[in-house]
């Protein structure tokens, strides 16, 4: 068991999102660059897809920030928007942080959750954690679920084309973690921890599994060395 951050612990090959939810949001925004920012960007480019009575789905939507942040800027709309995620605690943060009625959370599997017909899917930092056989089921599915003209917007943590970009990327981002006080003994101890959990594509492995579900019109819409965020639209 070894330290990643202040109070959270992890096994090797182990990380897990179970009992951190008080501490997620701390955790998250030291780890993941402009993490605040991709949620601005979000909500700027929901105004294309979002309109009243729309429907909006949130996978993994952890403790419901990015959702609380889209109904606050579409406050005057008439939509509903639901969380998903498979840790309960972070529903039960999710529930506790957003009376929203216009909202709803469930603790579901992905794969088994069943979508109704949306104009728009978020998916921030989450299918880089399915593992990579059920993927592409996953993304089909969402392409599916989408009326035509919606839109997935999905940010994900990206390997490098080769072994030499990847290694520059990752020597970077190490960088970034340092300098918001992670230590480096914390910094291995998740690396370890994400080991066979954490499983990010390229750039074009992101891009294939969009243009296999069927979407046309794909375009990157953030980035910042080894953090990307994508729309694709159906």
């Amino acid at each position: 068991m070894g330290k990643v951050d202040k109070h959270i612990f992890a096994k090797n090959s182990s990380w897990t999102f179970n009992n951190i939810a008080n501490k997620f949001e701390r955790h998250v925004e030291k780890s993941v660059p402009f993490y605040h920012e991709g949620h601005t960007l979000i909500n700027s480019y929901s105004d294309f897809f979002i309109k009243d009575n729309s429907l909006v789905y949130d996978i993994g939507c952890s403790t419901g920030l990015l959702i609380n942040k889209l109904l606050k800027y579409h406050s005057k709309k008439k939509i509903k928007v639901v969380g998903i995620d498979s840790i309960s605690s972070m529903i039960k943060k999710a529930k506790k942080n957003n009376k929203d009625k216009r909202s709803s959370f469930f603790v579901k599997d992905i794969e088994k959750f069943k979508f109704k017909k949306s104009s728009l899917i978020t998916s921030y930092y989450t299918i880089q954690f399915i593992h990579p056989h059920v993927r592409q089921k996953i993304i089909d599915k969402i392409f599916l679920s989408l009326q035509w003209g919606g839109a997935f917007i999905i940010f994900e943590k990206v390997r490098g084309s080769d072994a030499r970009f990847n290694d520059y990327m990752t020597q970077i981002y190490n960088d970034f973690k340092l300098k918001n006080g992670f230590s480096e003994e914390e910094i291995i101890n998740k690396t370890k921890s994400l080991k066979g959990v954490l499983e990010p594509f390229s750039t074009k492995g992101n891009y294939d599994l969009l243009k296999r579900a069927g979407f046309k019109d794909v375009m990157t819409i953030f980035k910042w060395n080894n953090f990307e965020g994508i729309l694709a639209i159906k």
